[in-house]
Formats: structure tokens, C-alpha cells, sequence
């Protein structure tokens, strides 16, 4: 999900930051390292990256970022320094926007491996929210999360069920929320 300036670039900084802070908390050095680094390299991009863009991710860059997401989140778990839920929620904006469109796109039955623009980050950008916009609305969402999963992460259960599932309730009611508002720009275009 490179399709916005500063968008992929902000948020692995948050992300990987979050990982290193849990990481360096738990007394993982190794992994709170691995991760710091990632997180300065993600903020080193986001200098060159940032609306008006000058370099870009692609998929050369986003898919290893992707793998790094997911493969230091299950070594996380598996080295006990955080909860299986932990990285889902961290990162749960770019998870959700992804699983969402996948899923609605596989109902309307179309082509999920050809390109689109029906993320909501894309929506965003194509009903004036822009790419700066679009980018520090998804950082304070991605920075919300990464919070609540630093302070959730060593909660007893329930509490952590509870962290978990509100910020879960909190990510599906914003992307209704930019449903609802991308049908009222699309209804405001057919009609102008």
C-alpha cells in the first residue's frame, strides 16, 4: 500500500518504532535493534517521501516491509516479548484497509490481482482529504494504535481483549465512516 506519499513510509516508522519500544521494554535487545533500525530507515525515507514525493517504495520496497512486519511480529510472540495480537494491532490500519478491500472486492466478485483504487487511503486522497492529509490522518490513527498496544501488551487478559477489540470497533467505525463519506462524494460527482 504505496499509493499515497508518505503513507507506507510513516507508518513503518510508527510501526517498527512501536515493535522496537515493546521489544526494548521486554529486555529483547536484538529484536528492539532490529526493529529501532527499521523504524530510523523508515523516517530516513519519509524525508524524500513525504507529499510532494521525490522517491518511492514500489513494490521492491513494500513487500519486504511487509515480510518484516509480519515475520518480527511472529518472533516477537514466539520469544515471549509481546501477545500474538500485538503486531495485528500495531499495525492494524494498513491490515485493515487491506483485508477490508480484499474483501469486498472478492464479494463484487472482481479481479483481486489487478490494480485498483478502491483502498480507503486512495479514497481519502481522491475526495480531497490529499495526500498530506491522507497521510497525517492515517499516522495519528497508526500512532493510536501503537499505544494502545504498548500499554495493552502486559495487561492482564481480559484487559487486553478489551484494548484489543476497541481498537478493532474504532478502525471499523472509521472506515464506515469514509464509506459513508465516498458514497456522498460519489453520489455529489453523478449529480454535479
Amino acid at each position: 500500500m504505496d499509493g499515497s506519499d508518505g503513507l507506507a513510509g510513516g507508518m513503518a516508522a510508527i510501526g517498527f518504532g512501536a515493535y522496537s519500544a515493546a521489544a526494548g521494554l521486554a529486555g529483547h535487545l536484538p529484536l528492539a535493534s532490529m526493529c529501532a533500525a527499521l523504524a530510523a530507515a523508515s523516517a530516513g525515507f519519509l524525508t524524500q517521501n513525504f507529499f510532494p514525493a521525490r522517491l518511492f517504495l514500489g513494490d521492491v520496497g513494500s513487500i519486504p516491509l511487509g515480510f518484516l512486519v509480519y515475520a518480527l511480529g511472529i518472533l516477537g510472540w514466539r520469544d515471549d516479548v509481546w501477545p500474538l495480537w500485538f503486531p495485528v494491532l500495531v499495525f492494524g490500519p494498513f491490515i485493515g484497509d487491506a483485508t477490508i478491500t480484499l474483501l469486498k472486492r472478492l464479494l463484487r466478485m472482481e479481479a483481486v490481482w489487478r490494480a485498483h483504487r478502491d483502498h480507503y487511503y486512495q479514497r481519502m486522497v481522491r475526495m480531497g482529504v490529499g495526500h498530506r492529509g491522507t497521510a497525517l490522518a492515517a499516522y495519528a490513527v497508526m500512532l493510536a494504535c501503537a499505544i494502545a498496544a504498548l500499554l495493552g501488551r502486559q495487561q492482564p487478559p481480559a484487559i487486553q481483549a478489551s484494548v484489543f477489540l476497541g481498537m478493532m470497533l474504532l478502525l471499523g467505525m472509521l472506515a464506515a465512516w469514509v464509506d459513508v463519506r465516498w458514497r456522498r462524494s460519489a453520489h455529489d460527482r453523478e449529480t454535479a
